[in-house]
């Protein structure tokens, strides 16, 4: 190892553990706070916090998941009311949410389109599956596989025979699952 080499590690080792100080420094500047309801912030000042009675929490690592915007779900009919107000309502209401389900709607012949790609594309995967299948179980033989020349050892016969019955059972478990999925198609 050369003299130089070593110098260089450790000043490149305390530039890192200079760097990662200070992003923990700079990281707990504000104080997480627990506060009743269940709620995590770092938002109040320790005299918000107090009057609310919130805890610090220290040390705890905090990881914080934001849920998606929920849109308000549109009413269907009419509520009552009457006058210029309430007939303005639905209309206002309806439109964004007609729109966003017509955006999402589908012709239905092109969803039959759709459907019977789906249904080929299924069909064949589950053919070659089944064709795949069929030919390990031929070279799986009934559990008696013949012997290669390289399987001199008993016991590396038995691995393979092992890893093919394993094989067969994956294959089996794959046709069952396009089975599945053909059978959740609408019929042609």
């Amino acid at each position: 190892m050369s003299t130089t080499f070593l110098p260089r590690v450790l000043r490149t080792t305390m530039a890192m553990a200079l760097v990662a100080g200070a992003t923990a420094a700079s990281a707990q500047e504000r104080p997480v706070y627990r506060c009743p309801g269940n709620l995590y912030t770092d938002q109040y000042s320790p005299k918000e916090a107090a009057e609310l009675g919130c805890k610090t929490l220290d040390g705890a690592p905090v990881t914080v998941v934001q849920s998606p915007v929920r849109r308000p779900a549109s009413s269907g009919g009419g509520g009552g009311g009457g006058g210029e107000g309430a007939a303005a309502r639905p209309a206002s209401g309806a439109a964004p949410a007609a729109r966003a389900s017509g955006e999402m709607r589908v012709d239905p012949a092109q969803q039959r389109a759709r459907d019977s790609d789906a249904r080929r594309i299924l069909e064949a995967e589950l053919r070659k599956e089944e064709e795949r299948l069929a030919a390990l179980q031929k070279d799986y033989n009934q559990g008696e596989p013949e012997r290669r020349g390289d399987e001199r050892n008993f016991a590396r016969y038995q691995e393979r025979v092992a890893e093919m019955k394993a094989s067969i059972a994956r294959k089996e478990a794959d046709i069952a699952a396009l089975k599945r999925e053909l059978a959740k198609l609408p019929a042609p």
